[in-house]
Parts: C-alpha cells; structure tokens; sequence
C-alpha cells in the first residue's frame, strides 16, 4: 500500500501482492503466506482493491543459429513447464479459499529469479514481494538461497519470507506484528511502516530490542551485569519512545507493547522471545543500505535466519504500511 494514502485514509485503498512460485515446497509456503495476508487484509476491511499475482520466472530461451533466434524447441518446453506450475498454483490457491477474481498469473523469464520478480514487482505495481525458503534450509526457519539474497539485496519493495515448511502448520490468521527495533538515526522509517502495517492488518504491535552479551564479558569484566543492566535500560527508554511514537501514528486504539531482552548471541536472545503461532516479524534493512530498497545487513540477516515465523523486511526509509 502506499504511503502516500496514510494511516488514517478511508476505505478504498489498493494493495498489490506478489507471490513467487516454483512447483515445489518453497512455492507452497508462498503462496500459503500470499493467502494469509490476503486474509488479514480482508478481515478489517481496511482495503477494498487487493490482489494477488502469482509470478513463475524461468530461464531465458537459448540463442539458436544466429542472431535473435531462438531453439523453438526450448521455448515450447519452457511456456509448457510454466503453464503447469501455474495449474498447480490456482488449484492450491482455490483450497486455500482465495477467490480467482483477485488473482492474476504470470510467467516471466529472467536469468535470475530474485531479479526476475523484481521485474515484475514494477510491471504489477507491487506493494510486497512474498517468497518461500530455500530447500535445503532448516524446517520451520528462513533459508537465504539465491532467489531470496537477489531480493533482499534490492527490492524496492518490502519482502516477506515464510520459514521453511509453513504451509504445514501455516495459522488461520495473524495474530500480532512484531518488530525488531533498534536506535538509529533513521528509526522512524519503521516504526511509521510498523503502524501502517499493524492498522493494515488490524494486529496489535510489539517492539522488541536485542541486547546482544559479547561472549566472555564476564571473564572480561568485573561489572559486566552492570554494563548489560544499563544497555537494558537504555533499550527500555528507547523503546518507550518509539511506542509513544508509534501510537501517535497508528492511532490509540492499536495495541502496542514493548520487550527488551538480552542474550549472547542474535539467536540465542530471539529465542527468549515468546512468538504466537500467527506471529509477523518485521525486520528494518541496514542503514547502510541504499535508499527505499530492501538491503539486509549483518545484524538483520542473523534475525531473519532465527526467525521462527514469517519475516516481512522493510527497505531503508520505508514509512508505507508494507513499503
């Protein structure tokens, strides 16, 4: 959706959604996710206009006997391949009970996956990108694989990635959206996307802040429960800000929490958080990043891999309710 409407816009939004499917278990999970938000959305009737386009890219045809030919023969195989995938994405999408008239399918060929949705994403208008994990990742987290790092690294659109296997135990419906917060110069980008999103999808908010214990800090320092008693602290207050800002965004009637906890290591204190079966996170690129495009840092890559659910991450700058 784009900012540009506000969190306080009438009825009558648009939301554009773009789900990237291969016949596979990855394809699965996408499109399993793809029909949540389209629930979510649904159920607040907070956009009127939403669809959902299911992309299958393929490898570009191969160069045959001169320029600008083509081997007929190949491209035969490759319209055949995809119009098979695409069956197979209609007929799950009708048992996940998303209506075919806000569904459009489309085959694109680009060498590269990631960039091939890209594409497609500013054909379409797309307000979000959602993909599957790789294959060969760990069940019930986000695997990176190629289709995933083209677009993590230049989407200019948010992306959201389902862990891997969700289509299995996938919930009726989300049931809060929470948001990996840190302090930094430009924090108001995803608290402001944070709200929008939340009003969205009428889901109650939580900000959480990671306070990482280097290991061998106590070795190291006599006053080491000290030095984490104040970075809690500190998060706490930040975070009591960024709450007050967010509410003020948002509206009083979004329910927002907040939760600072500490741990040696990214995974080790994401997995002190407590996440329901219909838990959102939502991750903010690196402000190293180049400007309203999805650019995953190192701090943010160790989230999203520890992440027992759904991943939606911002672009740099983001302020839209998924942009």
């Amino acid at each position: 959706m784009s900012g540009a409407n506000g969190p306080d816009a009438p009825d009558g939004l648009a939301l554009r959604i773009l789900a990237g499917y291969s016949p596979d278990e990855r394809g699965g999970d996408a499109l399993a996710l793809a029909a949540l938000v389209l629930r979510g959305v649904a159920a607040p009737r907070r956009v009127a206009d939403v669809r959902l386009t299911v992309a299958n890219v393929h490898p570009p045809a191969w160069p045959a006997r001169g320029p600008g030919s083509v081997d007929a023969e190949w491209v035969g195989y490759l319209r055949e391949q995809a119009a098979d995938a695409l069956e197979r994405a209609a007929g799950r999408l009708a048992e996940l009970g998303v209506p075919g008239r806000r569904t459009d399918l489309r085959v694109h060929a680009h060498r590269g996956s990631g960039r091939g949705l890209i594409e497609v994403a500013a054909e379409t208008g797309a307000d979000l990108i959602v993909i599957g994990s790789a294959p060969r990742g760990r069940r019930g987290r986000v695997a990176i694989g190629s289709t995933a790092d083209q677009l993590l690294h230049g989407s200019p659109v948010p992306v959201l990635l389902a862990p891997r296997g969700y289509a299995v135990h996938a919930p009726d419906q989300f049931e809060r959206l929470t948001v990996a917060y840190w302090r930094a110069p430009e924090a108001d980008g995803p608290v402001e996307a944070a709200a929008r999103t939340a009003r969205t999808l009428a889901l109650p908010v939580r900000l959480v802040t990671l306070v990482l214990r280097p290991p061998g800090l106590a070795a190291r320092f006599r006053n080491a429960d000290d030095v984490m008693a104040r970075q809690l602290d500190r998060a706490e207050r930040d975070l009591a800000d960024a709450a007050a800002r967010l509410t003020g965004i948002a509206g009083e009637g979004t329910l927002v929490g907040t939760e600072a906890v500490a741990g040696t290591g990214t995974a080790n204190a994401l997995a002190a958080v407590d996440m329901l079966p219909g838990e959102l996170l939502a991750c903010p690129s690196s402000h190293d990043g180049p400007l309203r495009k999805v650019f995953l840092g190192e701090g943010s890559g160790k989230i999203v891999r520890a992440a027992p659910c759904p991943v939606l991450v911002l672009p740099r700058g983001a302020a839209g309710a998924f942009a």
